[in-house]
Formats: structure tokens, sequence, C-alpha cells
């Protein structure tokens, strides 16, 4: 048998005054862009902010459907959204932020699955880690890399290309 140990490192900050100004600033647009969400049957409004290479902040929300799960997380709205607005520009950073009329949050916004392999493909297409910022009700935690989020992920070259 063969005993292999992940080890990660997470950076936990307890306000957002406490960020770098670009981490404040993103956090500030996946709230703004959470406002906006059409969550009309789970109330859970998520937005996300993306900083691309060139400067600019793309954000997204959630968006529900009657005929689940035919809407689209906030995580994927705006990292497509960036890709296809700004084509080959390199993910910096993703800052996620969540509200709820009906469910008490605790801890920090957590991206689904298919969210975190989003990150994943976006990652190696440009070679470099995408810092991950998760707002939280009381905390605001920071990854570098997705890794940390999915560590067994699919990869193109587990894909046989």
């Amino acid at each position: 048998m063969k005993e292999i140990q992940l080890k990660f490192k997470i950076k936990i900050y307890q306000s957002l005054e406490e960020l770098p100004l670009s981490m404040h600033q993103l956090i500030l647009k996946a709230r703004e862009a959470a406002q906006r969400a059409y969550a009309p049957y789970s109330g859970y409004r998520v937005g996300a902010a993306v900083l691309l290479g060139n400067g600019e902040i793309v954000t997204g929300n959630n968006q529900e459907n009657a005929a689940y799960p035919s809407g689209l997380c906030a995580e994927r709205t705006a990292m497509f959204y960036a890709s296809s607005r700004f084509p080959g520009e390199v993910f910096i950073a993703i800052a996620v932020s969540t509200v709820s009329n009906s469910v008490t949050l605790g801890g920090f916004a957590k991206p689904c699955g298919s969210c975190r392999q989003v990150m994943a493909e976006y990652e190696d297409l440009f070679g470099i880690p995408m810092e991950i910022i998760l707002d939280g009700s009381s905390t605001i935690t920071v990854m570098n890399g997705i890794d940390t989020l999915l560590p067994f992920r699919f990869k193109k070259e587990d894909m046989g290309k």
C-alpha cells in the first residue's frame, strides 16, 4: 500500500479591509452581481467576478430556470462571458459571493463541481493558477489555484488528447 498526503495553503481574511485592493474590488463586484441574479426558485443568489490579465473585470450571476437544470451558475456565466468577450485573455482571479433570502449562509461560497472543472480547464488553457476568492459571512477565503478545490480533476491529457 502507498499512502499519499495532500497539502495546500489557504488564506483566511477576517474583513474586506485586510485584502489587497484588487481583491477587495473583485469581491465588491461579485457581491453586486449576486444582487442581480435571477433566482426565483431557490432564493440563493450567487455572483462571480473574473479579473483578466488586461485589467478588465467581467461579472456573472446564477440564472435559474423552471426546467431545472437548464440554468447556469454564476461562476460559469462569468467565465464563459469573459472568454467569449476577451478570447485568449488570461484569468488572474475569480471572486464568488452569495446572498440568500431563504437559507442561512455559513462559511463561505463554494463553487459546484462543474464550476470547479471549468476553472481547471481555464487554468490549463492559460498555464497559470487562478486565484480563487470565496466570500463568506464572516471570513474571506483565498486559494491559489483550482487544485486546492479539485485535487483529482480531469485534465486534457487524461482524455487521451
